[in-house]
């Protein structure tokens, strides 16, 4: 197996150890779990003889299980993500855990028509396109917004809840593609507790634990650590630096109240990285420079790095007021922080600087959210009402510098903390949000759904110039349902989104209003095989106005007037027969930039395809159960050719493209009640493919090459 060259930079875990991550203490099995429950109810029944014992009522809490999802909170209550009237994709933790997934990013490729762009310039971190329009304004973290700039990991998720169309009225200001929501695990009554190690080629090491510890009647602890290290199959061909991957989590949280009418949770994330980011390749005569990605080349040096650090503290109070009535405050403070310096190759094989195309920054993001909610159920002149209301108030401040070069032109060296003379980018905001929706079944199986949502944003931004912006807007969702039965679910749909100048820490001209999205949706789901395995369809529409989607250091560019996505997804999820598992999607895109910006626009985009938005994509992922605990699966994925750059000026459409690609994913898994030993096997084939897009069109990132992974997990 390879091993990772740190090249003298010191991984940030070099003395974790999991003995320092695991609490002490004996840990409860489920086996004396559910004795305890039996003894609780025959305690219960011999209460009634001696009253000296009082009943014990015992309430367990069970993790999701295979790839169908039963219960989502993306609608603002707990529901099943069948009784939605919107398109829900859900992956799931044992689809991640299936395919070995680490990252966000990896677990998203699970995602019809969804596609990455790379970390252009300021708008670095996660960053993806969904249904043809950018979401890093659309990431929440267990329904609160979570935007900061940086990877996020799934150590610490139970599942990502992708709620396609425009979500502004359950969530704020956003796009039109969706909204992308992490599920944190929460402590548990019972629960399974796992540690597992995984090695792999490249320098794949590993070492995670999910631990869960009742400590009374209703109180519960659960801890979820992660440490991981990642080389990679490309290097420099003049240096032999490798792009690496340093990364380590820590998520401890408490519940109390579990299973009564007063729950709450106190939990906090910590995540820690140092990587050496990869710029990609760039193109060579309108597509990827085949000659670097087939040789495995990476342009970086040594001194490349890309350290964050990133914690999230939540308090988090659930009152049961009534079997029908639940409120929900959440009080969250957030404080994210990044350094960067990447470095990419120039246009041929043989070229190499250090200084050409160096990108640098750090930043600092601090965020403060108190939301609130109410649902309640009732019945009025004969009708079920199903209400959900809540208010939100967000304050953002963040600030951006340039990196300033320490060493010399020739050899550069950047440091944080050593910033240029340059002014920083500072962006302050405050949001102060109410919502309400109404759920009416005003015949039997028909309900009609109506919601209203104003925000209204306070900010400042200031760069080299100087931006003051005050908005408040309406968001609006309304949808009808039919469900003649438990299995069927038809529905229309219709909903809009905003986002105003100067959201996400950019300018975009004062004289342009917000962005604005509208989206209408047709779609059917079906639970088949009693339930085990959901099917859904759905039929979209979604055309957005003001559409700003370029690099954050621009000022004053608006990319079109008006562009429109029409689409039709399907997509299948759970267990065929007791033993047949399988998740698959498909997505068609038909997305067109219809009209350009006044002024500066380009009127060769008209009738267009924007970048990065494949019109196909498919993706599978399958697993057996065979006899005496083995287990196997595999998967693919494909997207179709899509277009990676834009012409400048007045010149012709002549787009920079990135071909089509399949990637073949294989596991097999032994399971045992106390362990299980797992073999991925991640792009079979070698497939050279590109995966992420930068914005300006200069360069493409290349897939994951072939890569095998071994990992066991002990659980008790």
């Amino acid at each position: 197996m390879k091993t990772v060259k740190n090249s003298g930079r010191k991984a940030p875990f070099a003395s974790f150890s999991s003995d320092q991550a695991v609490p002490g203490g004996k840990l409860l099995p489920v086996a004396a779990a559910v004795a305890t429950a039996l003894f609780g109810i025959a305690g219960s029944a011999w209460a009634e003889d001696d009253k000296t014992l009082k009943a014990v009522t015992v309430t367990a809490t069970q993790q999701q299980d295979g790839h169908r999802a039963t219960k989502t909170r993306v609608g603002k209550v707990v529901q099943d993500p069948h009784d939605v009237p919107q398109a829900i994709t859900t992956v799931t933790q044992a689809l991640i855990e299936e395919q070995e997934a680490n990252s966000l990013r990896e677990a998203l490729r699970n995602v019809s028509g969804l596609t990455f762009n790379a970390a252009e310039g300021g708008r670095s971190g996660d960053n993806m396109n969904l249904r043809g329009f950018y979401t890093f304004g659309d990431m929440y973290l267990d329904g609160i917004r979570d935007t900061a700039q940086y990877n996020r990991e799934v150590f610490n998720l139970e599942q990502i809840d992708v709620l396609r169309g425009a979500a502004a009225m359950l969530f704020g200001r956003g796009q039109a593609g969706g909204v992308i929501n992490q599920v944190s695990k929460t402590p548990m009554l019972y629960g399974i507790n796992k540690v597992g190690v995984g090695v792999g080629t490249d320098g794949f090491r590993e070492i995670k634990a999910d631990l869960n510890q009742r400590l009374a009647d209703t109180t519960a602890l659960r801890l979820n650590v992660m440490n991981r290290d990642e080389g990679s199959a490309r290097s420099n061909p003049y240096t032999g630096t490798e792009p690496e991957i340093h990364r380590m989590g820590f998520a401890p949280s408490i519940a109390f109240g579990l299973g009564t009418n007063h729950e709450v949770t106190l939990s906090h994330l910590w995540v820690k990285t140092q990587d050496r980011p990869d710029y990609g390749i760039p193109f060579v005569n309108k597509r990827p420079n085949e000659a670097m990605a087939k040789a495995g080349n990476y342009y970086g040096v040594d001194g490349n790095f890309d350290d964050s650090e990133t914690n999230v503290s939540t308090l988090n109070y659930l009152f049961k007021i009534s079997p029908d009535t639940q409120w929900r405050t959440v009080l969250r403070a957030a404080n994210y922080k990044r350094a960067y310096w990447a470095v990419a190759g120039q246009g041929t094989l043989t070229q190499y600087s250090t200084t050409g195309q160096a990108k640098t920054r750090q930043f600092e993001t601090d965020n403060y959210v108190l939301q609130s909610d109410l649902n309640t159920a009732f019945n009025l002149f004969g009708m079920r009402n199903e209400l959900i209301t809540g208010v939100e108030y967000l304050n953002e401040d963040s600030i951006r510098w340039a990196l300033r070069n320490v060493g010399t032109p020739a050899q550069p060296k950047y440091l944080a903390g050593q910033f240029t003379t340059a002014p920083a980018a500072t962006y302050k905001g405050e949001t102060y949000s109410a919502y309400v929706q109404d759920t009416l079944e005003f015949i039997p199986d028909w309900k009609l759904t109506l919601g209203v949502r104003r925000d209204i944003l306070r900010s400042e931004y200031f760069t080299t110039t100087a931006f003051s912006g005050n908005f408040s807007e309406n968001s609006y969702r309304a949808g009808l349902s039919w469900q003649p039965t438990a299995a069927q679910h038809y529905y229309a749909g219709w909903s809009d989104s905003f986002s105003p100048t100067a959201d996400l820490y950019q300018l975009s001209g004062s004289q342009y209003p917000a962005e604005r999205s509208k989206v209408v949706e047709l779609g059917s789901k079906w639970l088949l095989a009693d339930g085990n395995l959901s099917l859904r369809t759905s039929l979209y529409r979604a055309i957005k106005d003001w559409e700003r989607n370029t690099d954050l250091e621009s000022t004053a560019t608006i990319l079109t007037r008006k562009r429109q996505s029409d689409g039709i997804e399907l997509e299948v999820a759970g267990r065929i027969t007791d033993n047949w598992e399988v998740f698959s999607g498909v997505s068609y895109i038909h997305a067109e930039i219809r009209e350009v910006a006044p002024g500066n626009g380009n009127p060769n985009f008209i009738g267009q395809a924007p970048r990065n938005t494949p019109r196909k994509t498919f993706n599978l992922w399958t697993t057996y159960q065979l006899p005496y605990g083995f287990k196997v699966g595999g998967g693919m994925e494909y997207k179709s050719r899509r277009y990676g750059g834009s012409p400048t000026g007045t010149a012709a459409f002549n787009p920079n493209w990135v071909d089509s690609y399949t990637r073949w994913d294989a596991m097999v898994s032994y399971d045992q009640p106390k362990y299980t030993v797992k073999f991925n096997v991640q792009n079979i084939f070698d497939k050279v493919y590109y995966d992420a897009l930068y914005d300006n069109g200069g360069f493409t990132v290349p897939g994951q090459a072939r890569r095998f992974i071994l990992s066991t997990e002990y659980k008790f």
